[in-house]
Parts: structure tokens; C-alpha cells; sequence
């Protein structure tokens, strides 16, 4: 069952509007009796640094919160933060969700470079480790091309085989070619690349709190229904 509206409003009252833009688009897309686990990944490299101090990770932090509370029942989001290694794996949870990004963050060290295989083998652990059988919408943000490309491309290959889909959304200027890689990964060939299209890819801009919520949460499900029914079909989801 997902967190109802009631419990929302005791435990995160600033987050129920977007819990109920979330359930819209969620049934828009025909998702509105799906159950899912949601996992979120944040860029943590070098030029990350002004959407921390601008409010931009954690205004998502609070969108995906209110997404997942639509699709799960526990109110938690684990959440990986990474940039040349894995700086943590934590999570975030609607008891306590404001300023949460910014408490995490003050623990961390350096800001690396952008390794997304490393941040994609460990939700695949977590998920393993977790024991569920339930398909999960992994969002993972980044602002740029990751350093190991083909590491990447056969990590998204392999975890095609698994009920996870790979959600990207990217911070940043609109013209830049960083995310040409992205955008490749989210057309790489089924099923001579991998079985089924696990990955999406949408841009939020330069600015990414300015995208309204209902379109930030139509961007993020949209793929996930298609992928859905591609792995049932193929057995990735029961």
C-alpha cells in the first residue's frame, strides 16, 4: 500500500502537494495501482557545487520523496551519493526530510570526478541485498558524462537482466554536449545491446527547480510503464 494522504500530512505536511502532483501523473501514465521500490542517485563531482547551494538537490530530494510515497510504504528513499567512488549510501525519509541533503553533504569529503558504474553496482547490491522481487525506478541525476563510458553501457546491459529501470536527469545548460552519452544510453539497441529498454533520459536545465512539478513528474515516469510491460513479458518482473 502506498503512504496515504493522511499519514502525509502528519509526517511531511510540506510535502503533501507534491505527493498529489506525483499521484497524478502517476495515473496519468497508468501507474496509479503500481507498487514499485524508488531509489535516488545524486551527482556529488566537482561542478555539482552551485545546484547544493542553490536548493536544486534537495527540491529533488523532496519531489522523489513524494513519488515514492505514492509507490511504497515505508517512506524512505535510499539514496546514493557519488563522483569519482561512492561518497555514501544513506537515505531520506519524510520524517525529517527538510534540510536533509545539506546535513548529509556537511559529512562528505572532496567532490570528485563522475562515475555513474560505481553508483550503478551499488543500488544493484542494495537491491539484491534487499530481497525484493518488486520492480524499482531508480533516479539518478547527474550533471555531466561519466569518466568510464563503456563501464557504464555494460553495467545499464547487465542490469537490464534485473527489475530495475535506470530514470537519468540532467542539470544543466540545454546546448552542452554532456549529455550526448546519456542520450545514447537511452537508445542503445534491444535486444542486441540488452533484452529489454531499461533506461530513460529527460533535462531538466540550468535551472531545475523552475520545472513545474507535474511536469517534472510526467517526465519521470513516462518510460516506466512501457519498460514495465517489456519485463513482465520477459519474465525481469513477476
Amino acid at each position: 500500500m502506498p503512504i496515504s494522504l493522511q499519514k502525509m500530512e502528519a509526517t511531511a505536511p510540506a510535502l503533501v502537494d507534491l505527493y498529489k502532483s506525483a499521484g497524478v501523473s502517476l495515473r496519468k501514465h497508468g501507474l496509479g495501482r503500481e507498487r514499485a521500490a524508488v531509489y535516488l542517485v545524486i551527482d556529488y563531482s566537482g561542478s555539482m557545487k552551485p545546484y547544493y547551494k542553490d536548493g536544486s538537490v534537495q527540491a529533488l530530494a523532496d519531489r522523489v520523496l513524494g513519488l515514492s510515497a505514492n509507490l511504497d510504504d515505508d517512506g524512505r528513499v535510499p539514496v546514493v551519493f557519488f563522483s569519482t567512488d561512492i561518497d555514501a549510501e544513506t537515505d531520506i525519509a519524510l520524517d525529517g526530510h527538510q534540510g536533509r541533503i545539506e546535513r548529509i553533504v556537511a559529512g562528505l569529503g572532496h567532490m570528485g570526478k563522475t562515475s555513474y558504474h560505481l553508483a550503478m553496482d551499488a543500488v544493484i547490491d542494495h537491491y539484491l541485498d534487499s530481497g525484493t522481487t518488486a520492480p524499482a525506478l531508480v533516479v539518478f541525476q547527474t550533471d555531466g558524462g561519466p569518466i568510464n563510458k563503456l563501464a557504464a553501457e555494460r553495467y545499464l546491459c547487465k542490469a537490464a537482466e534485473l527489475p530495475l529501470f535506470w530514470q537519468f536527469i540532467g542539470f544543466g545548460d540545454p546546448g552542452s554536449r554532456q549529455f550526448d552519452f546519456l542520450r545514447k544510453l537511452d537508445e542503445l539497441a534491444v535486444p542486441a545491446k540488452r533484452r529489454v529498454d531499461n533506461a530513460g533520459f529527460f533535462h531538466a536545465g540550468a535551472d531545475p527547480r523552475r520545472v513545474p512539478d507535474t511536469e517534472l513528474y510526467d517526465r519521470l515516469v513516462a518510460e516506466f510503464p512501457h519498460w514495465l510491460a517489456a519485463a513482465r513479458a520477459q519474465g525481469i518482473v513477476r
